[in-house]
This record gives C-alpha cells, structure tokens and sequence, in this order.
C-alpha cells in the first residue's frame, strides 16, 4: 500500500491504515502488506498537528505494480489538489493499482485528478456539498462511513479511515483476520459502510446546553437501546420534568420526538442505502417493529418505505 501524503496532512488519516495494517501482519497476514508513505518531494513532511513523517519515498520512484494507493486529507488538501506534480503522479499510480482510495478530503485530489467521475463517492460531511459542486461529475453521498464503487473506495471523517481499512483487510483475507485487528485495536468490528456520518438534525451547529449536546450525541450512537425520556433524564441526572424543559428550550422538541427523528432518519438512510427488509431497519433503529416503522416515516416524510426505498433523496420532514 502506498500511503499519499503532502505537507499539512491530518496524521489520523496516515496512522489508521498504516497501524491497523501492522496489527494485521501480526496476525498473519499473507501475504503481509507493505506500507510506504509516499510524497511529490520525497523528504520528511509536517503534518496539520506539527508532527513531521519521515522516511516517505518520492512518487515519482515508486514503480512496477501497486496494490493500493491511499491519498490522505487534511489542511493540505486544497493545496494538494491543486498540484500538478502530484495529480500526475496519482494519475499514473492509480493506472498502476489493484485499488484507489482516498480518506476524508483526500477525495478532492482523486477528483482533481479525474479519477472519481461517474463514480458515487463519499468524504467528511462538512465538504460534500463543496466536492459536489467543485467536480459535477462526481456523484457525492456524504452520509456513508465510506463507499465501495468498483475499485476506489472513499471514505468519511478521518477515524472512518480505520472502517475503510478494516473493510479492506476483510476484503483481502477474511473476516476472521479484521476481526482479530479490531479486537487489538479496542474497536468495534465493523461499523457497517452505510452507517451514517452523522444524523441529519444534528447537522445544526450543537445546542449550548452541555447535558442536551452530550445526550444527542448519545441518542444517534444508540439508537436501538432505552432512549425514553426517564432513561435519558437519569443518564443525565436531572429528572425527566427537566429534561423536557431543557430540550424544548435548546431544540424545540421534546426528548421522545427528538429520539423518534433521529431514529427515523437513520432507519430511511438504510432502507434507501440497503437491501435489509424493514423488519431488520426498525431493530437496528430501535423501533418495536416494522409497522411502527412504516407510520413513523408516513408522519415523518409523508412517504411508505416501499417509496423511500427507490427515491435517491430524502424530501424534507412535513411541516418544514
């Protein structure tokens, strides 16, 4: 694998495919994968954090097959992109590369470089809109962790690299070995390609109010656990009464209605993205079953799940 850095890359996006990579090849990995970070200059670069990379190889002298090349993102992304040195060189190595993927907004180099068009990609949520809009051709669906279309693989936010590689690994040699690698890292094997970045109304900058920012974050990490509003009020440690209080006056929405459209919004992301029959949707969300599913999208979108299923966006909630 060679990893495509520049100066003002995000280090996660280094570190979490090459450290997993390592874990696999300590398990067993065979044949073992070969990490080589890879620059247009070939000299130590300084990451977005001020930590320096050393030992990266010039582009240019990477030769003969490749059998994964992996741009990263960062702060230096737009100057990246906008380098014809390196496109050149990621042109070629992709020619070269049994697979192409990017992490985070590494996205916007393979897209300057012509490689994702026609092709259904994804990046962190805070810059789909911009890739979409800077490269028409390029299809982007910033809600997946990371998106599989053909031989490039994209990928979200810069943790979500660690998702991509642990698919990649599993793709490679199994899903016994990614999940040996997960199982050393501490980290859930594996969040599932379609799960959402990030839920559509926490898209609004975060509520002042600490108890209610922390409770949402908890709702869409747990949607098919006890979300009740007494379950929530002694997560925080306030009583339900005020609970309520708190998220009308931060929200404008009760904790049950809140609950009920985070849920919605992640069981509609998956019935558009997946083939799991509803029944499987509404467990995975937290709805008792698949009618009480079917009613929360008819009050939520107007729409069956039949409908959502075929439809390539979500139209607005009723009411908005």
């Amino acid at each position: 694998m060679v990893i495509v850095a520049f100066d003002d890359a995000q280090i996660i996006d280094v570190a979490c495919p090459s450290g997993a990579l390592e874990i696999a090849n300590s398990h067993g990995a065979a044949p073992p994968y070969v990490v080589e970070l890879a620059t247009v200059h070939g000299r130590t670069t300084r990451s977005s954090s001020g930590i320096m990379l050393a030992g990266a190889r010039r582009l240019a002298e990477v030769s003969g097959r490749t059998d994964t090349m992996l741009v990263v993102g960062g702060a230096g992304t737009e100057a990246a992109a906008a380098d014809e040195r390196l496109l050149t060189q990621v042109r070629r190595l992709a020619g070269r590369s049994r697979r192409v993927a990017s992490v985070c907004t590494g996205a916007f180099v393979l897209a300057a470089a012509g490689l994702l068009d026609n092709r259904r990609v994804t990046t962190h949520w805070g810059y789909g809109e911009l890739l979409a809009t800077a490269f028409p051709a390029v299809t982007v669906d910033s809600a997946p962790l990371y998106i599989r279309d053909g031989n490039v693989f994209t990928s979200a936010g810069v943790v979500s690299a660690l998702d991509l590689t642990l698919a990649l690994i599993e793709d490679d040699h199994g899903p016994t070995l990614a999940r040996e690698v997960a199982r050393e890292l501490v980290t859930y094997l594996h969040r599932p390609a379609d799960q959402a970045q990030i839920s559509t109304f926490l898209a609004a900058p975060p509520p002042d109010n600490r108890v209610v920012r922390d409770l949402l974050g908890y709702i869409v990490a747990h949607l098919a656990e006890d979300l009740s509003p007494p379950a929530l009020a002694a997560r925080a440690g306030v009583t339900t009464r005020h609970l309520n209080r708190l998220f009308t006056a931060q929200l404008g929405s009760t904790p049950a209605r809140t609950v009920r459209t985070a849920r919605t919004e992640a069981a509609a992301h998956l019935v558009r993205s997946t083939a799991l029959p509803l029944s499987a949707v509404a467990r995975r969300c937290g709805f008792a079953s698949a009618e009480t599913l079917r009613t929360a999208f008819r009050h939520h979108y107007g729409l069956t799940g039949d409908t959502l299923r075929r439809m390539t966006d979500m139209p607005p909630p009723i009411g908005t």
